[in-house]
């Protein structure tokens, strides 16, 4: 088995990271160690003492974890611009300060995200677990890759059906064809401006900014992008009030990220006084 050791990591925690709400294929073994699918790899991740060690990566280079990871940013530095904007938001960024956004497979994300509406994470979780297992290739006992649009090709709602993903089936269905037939383009998404790429991405059904956001934070590493969902507006309207998600700049991302934990952890702060 294969193992890659990243040493000398500052600014990163596994918990935090795996655990905001921006992927759903990483379960906790113990304290600080995860197993994964990541593309075509099962993988388990460890940290421990500031070195990351990745196991099962089938001659994977170190580089792609360094980018998977984010792990060639500095978030120390932007953790401590962001803090400058907002005391509420230095408060968060302090909360969580390993939280890192991860360089998910820009497909994945786009499909995972149309699962995750008005949806909780356990059943997100499951309802991938059953598409890879119905329709990825088998890479150990307990792990698929993620289809492709190509492998899905044909799929109708009612194949899917065994994934027990209700109304957003047809939606799935929709982005696999628009998908295969190029009229969204994810390749070329990724370097469009924002609103054309947001445009781009709502062309298909069921994908509205909230979601087209989440892809483009998550899947194409655009961190100007804030998803706001119901959780994310009220927690604007109290800690931030009169505040825009563009006046948190280049990284908006990551600090809807701090936001986003610190208010899900914190929730006695919106109780009505």
């Amino acid at each position: 088995m294969d193992t890659i050791i990243i040493d000398n990591i500052k600014d990163f925690n596994l918990q935090q990271t795996l655990e905001c709400g921006q992927c759903f294929r990483w379960d906790m073994v113990k304290e600080n160690s995860y197993n994964g699918v990541v593309l075509n790899k099962a993988v388990n991740a460890t940290l421990n003492n500031g070195a990351l060690t990745i196991t099962g990566c089938c001659h994977s280079h170190k580089d792609f974890w360094l980018d998977y990871f984010d792990l060639k940013a500095d978030y120390g530095k932007i953790r401590h611009d962001l803090s400058l904007i907002h005391p509420t938001l230095k408060e968060a960024a302090t909360y969580a300060p390993g939280i890192r956004i991860l360089n998910q497979d820009k497909w994945e994300a786009l499909c995972s995200f149309i699962i995750s509406q008005n949806n909780n994470i356990p059943r997100i979780k499951g309802i991938i677990s059953r598409l890879c297992g119905e329709f990825g290739n088998k890479i150990s006992d307990n792990a698929y890759t993620f289809p492709t649009p190509q492998e899905l090709k044909n799929v109708t709602i009612d194949d899917l059906q065994p994934l027990r993903s209700g109304f957003r089936a047809k939606y799935i269905v929709d982005a696999v064809e628009k998908v295969n037939s190029g009229e969204v383009c994810l390749d070329r998404i990724t370097t469009l401006p924002l609103p054309e790429a947001r445009e781009q991405l709502i062309k298909i059904k069921g994908v509205g900014v909230k979601v087209a956001d989440c892809t483009l934070l998550y899947g194409m590493h655009r961190l100007e992008c804030f998803p706001i969902d119901v959780w994310m507006r009220r927690a604007m309207e109290v800690l931030f009030p009169n505040v825009a998600p563009e006046d948190f700049g280049q990284y908006a991302g990551i600090a809807q990220q701090y936001i986003f934990h610190y208010s899900r952890m914190n929730p006695t702060l919106f109780e009505e006084k």
